[in-house]
């Protein structure tokens, strides 16, 4: 059986030495002699700091017992002193040779060559330092570093609760309580570390110019380096490659270079303001104006000013436009904001940043784009979240279900670290099923897709093992854009798409935009019950020049290749064909001009308004395929908002209801020989794509982390045992059948 992982070990013993009646020398005593024993170190010291910042020895297994409380070193001495300085781990694996090293010969330390120190931190101030040696010489791996950390996290906690008595720190801290905040993933991961505050905003003092050419020679001048820093920015190597994330930053970049905006700042200063005044003046008027805009496209834009402003008044002060040096910041930095732009993300040093908490900003933010490009966990709409931290206070960002744990007990840390190990263990046996079939003991293939809508998902086709692309939303590149992307830019777009895909099918799903989908240079009329107003094909059919603009785009794009168009929002089975009519006049279009046609076009409806499953039988034989949106078609059904906390727990997608519509569907596509895709999450979770096999699904399009779960659990089901079950439940259940599900997944030893 594989070893207990070493810091659940270890935090399991802290919490007994804490349960245990002892004084503090004792207490300290027993902590270092367990992680010394757990980690197989030869040494395991911990130094607190004093009043004058100063390190003082107070518990160590292994050094000279004489040295405990003899031992001093003073403010930045050593390789000790240099950890608690910078508040960064030092990892030598032969500390003598260190030009740093400070040899205190009371210690009997000169035989221990490896040390790794750890600094012990909380509320933004080092309390002290954890250290391990070794008598022989390595490099401490990245996993000892971890647990020295984690450990090191809750070892600070223990001396600020008031646990560990007669320590002489200078830190006065009264206790926290732990806190969690709950709000929207918007970038997929898991990250622990330490608060560091995202607190941007320069005060403008002086309004007022003495002398108006020196300040506008001081805007011009800030103006060039502004421009100069996002040309470098857009340059950073994780981020020069294509995507939507560069098209986000490019979009910025353009900004810096709107003439309007330089017109305002340099009328402003002719006015009479300092440059600093200036800058601030036209971000507050044109802030004033677009926060009049519902539209969430002119709140991004808001955030771009608001960022684009801040880097420029920080220019003029004359202080960096990166928010933190290199040193400044800790080594397992979660940054904390109210709001950020992309821009501002990237002057953080990535190497050191592990995750991100914005109060505002949802999952199709500009921040939350360039957050997913560059790998960082991320939680938006975490509500409240700067006025319940304190710099340097422990965090935990859960990006995954969207949770933030502040300051959390010594059991988050330990099942959140288990987690992450557990994740990356669960990662490597799905990576070993990517290129294994779906298939269920009793033979049934299962063709597995990915849901995508940006170029940058492109890479998860193959790194997940997916069969294709079941839902490509087209809607994401017009709703990132400032002005209506034209027919050359859509068509670069799609070809990039269709190339990236491999050859492998990809189901690109038309506008659907309308109703609470704004995009800014279109007309808008806002709506009661957005949802279910003039949204997708309704537009589509009414306002067909955008359609059509689409359609030519990806004909073009689909040139001696398979092209598949998905139609959403299809509620009556004629709406098909006007579509279809649209359609022809773009491919005679194609034609005439002596243009090359896809070899093949298939035209799909999209099925997530309630009333089609009632003409399915008129619907189908005008349609290539179908495509279940899961998502909207239960809230519909069910008449429950699915973002509204109030409803969306009343009723449940494994429910009888439900399950026979969509068992209803399957049939006739049988009947028909309609190929029938469901692309919503109820796909992507194991226990409903279990269900979905069993009504009859054979073709199921999720995210792309969902992929090897839903291949685990395949992999080992009978698909004839579960349509049993689900025939004879639907016959004369009601209500949810989750239990039932689960059960029966429990004694066949189906993974759920």
């Amino acid at each position: 059986m594989p070893s207990e992982p070493a810091l659940r070990v270890i935090m399991r013993r802290l919490r007994d030495i804490m349960a245990e009646p002892a004084d503090g020398q004792e207490r300290l005593d027993r902590i270092v002699r367990q992680i010394a024993g757990v980690m197989v170190a030869d040494v395991c010291s911990i130094y607190l700091r004093r009043q004058d910042g100063s390190l003082e020895l107070f518990a160590s297994e292994g050094l000279n017992p004489t040295a405990v409380h003899a031992t001093m070193l003073k403010k930045g001495e050593g390789l000790v002193g240099r950890c608690a300085e910078l508040g960064l781990p030092i990892n030598e694996p032969d500390a003598a040779k260190h030009p740093a090293f400070s040899y205190r010969p009371e210690t009997g330390e000169e035989i221990y060559h490896s040390l790794l120190a750890v600094p012990i931190q909380r509320s933004g101030q080092v309390l002290g330092v954890l250290v391990v040696q070794n008598r022989t010489v390595k490099e401490y791996s990245d996993e000892d570093v971890e647990v020295m950390q984690a450990t090191a996290m809750v070892v600070a906690e223990h001396l600020v609760s008031g646990a560990v008595s007669g320590v002489g720190s200078a830190i006065e801290l009264s206790r926290a309580l732990s806190r969690v905040i709950t709000g929207e993933p918007i970038s997929d991961g898991i990250a622990l570390g330490h608060v560091v505050l995202h607190e941007p905003r320069i005060v403008v003092t002086k309004l007022m110019s003495d002398d108006p050419a020196y300040e506008l020679r001081r805007l011009e001048d800030a103006l060039l380096e502004l421009k100069a820093s996002l040309d470098d920015m857009l340059s950073h190597e994780l981020l020069s490659g294509a995507g939507d994330h560069r098209d986000v930053l490019e979009a910025y970049r353009m900004f810096a270079h709107d003439r309007g905006w330089e017109r305002r700042l340099r009328e402003a200063v002719q006015s009479g303001l300092t440059a600093d005044a200036a800058v601030e003046r036209v971000k507050n008027g044109t802030r004033a104006r677009m926060l009049k805009k519902p539209d969430p496209f002119w709140r991004e834009r808001q955030r771009d000013l608001d960022d684009l402003s801040d880097r420029l008044l920080r220019i003029l002060a004359g202080v960096s436009v990166g928010i933190l040096s290199q040193d400044e910041m800790p080594s397992d930095t979660i940054l904390v904001a109210r709001t950020m732009g992309p821009a501002e993300l990237i002057d953080y040093d990535r190497t050191k940043l592990r995750g991100l908490v914005i109060e505002d900003g949802s999952g199709q933010s500009h921040v939350a784009i360039v957050a997913k490009a560059l790998g960082i966990p991320a939680v938006g709409q975490a509500e409240g979240i700067v006025e319940r931290v304190t710099a340097g206070d422990a965090i935990i960002v859960d990006g995954v279900i969207g949770e933030v744990h502040v300051r959390p007990s010594t059991e988050v840390v330990s099942a959140y670290t288990d987690k992450v190990r557990f994740r990356a263990r669960r990662q490597k046996q799905y990576e070993a099923l990517r290129d294994l079939p779906a298939i269920t003991t009793d033979g049934e293939r299962i063709t597995l897709q990915i849901n995508a809508g940006l170029l940058a998902d492109m890479p998860h086709v193959k790194e997940s093992g997916s069969d294709g692309i079941g839902l490509f939303r087209t809607e994401l590149m017009f709703m990132l854009s400032h002005s209506l992307p034209r027919v050359d830019r859509q068509t670069q777009a799609y070809e990039a798409v269709l190339d990236e895909a491999g050859g492998k099918p990809v189901v690109f799903r038309s506008l659907d935009i309308g109703g609470d989908k704004v995009l800014p240079y279109l007309p808008h009329v806002p709506e009661e019950n957005p949802a279910i107003g003039w949204r997708a094909i309704r537009m589509s059919l009414d306002r067909p020049a955008l359609f059509r603009m689409q359609i030519r785009a990806m004909l073009r794009a689909g040139a001696g290749r398979e092209l598949r168009v998905m139609i959403p929002m299809v509620s009556v089975a004629t709406e098909m064909d006007e579509i279809k009519v649209l359609i022809d006049k773009e491919c005679d279009l194609v034609s005439k001009r002596g243009a090359k046609l896809p070899s093949k076009l298939l035209i799909g409806a999209m099925i997530e308004v309630p009333s089609v499953l009632f003409e399915l039988d008129e619907l189908l034989p005008r349609v290539d395929f179908v495509s279940v949106g899961s998502n909207d078609l239960i809230q519909f059904l069910f008449a429950a908002d699915r973002s509204n906390s109030r409803v969306v727990n009343r009723f449940d997608s494994l429910s009888v209801a439900s399950l026979r519509a969509l068992r209803q569907l399957a049939k006739a596509c049988r009947r028909h020989g309609t190929p029938l895709t469901l692309c919503g999450e109820m796909a992507g979770r194991p226990i409903e794509a279990m269900a979905l096999i069993g009504l009859g699904f054979r073709t199921l399009s999720m995210a792309p982390a969902s992929i090897g779960p839903v291949k685990t659990m395949i992999r080992a089901l009978d698909a004839g045992a579960i349509t049993k079950l689900l025939d004879d439940l639907l016959a004369r259940g009601s209500g949810s059948l989750r239990a039932d599900l689960e059960g029966f997944a429990a004694d066949r030893g189906v993974e759920l």
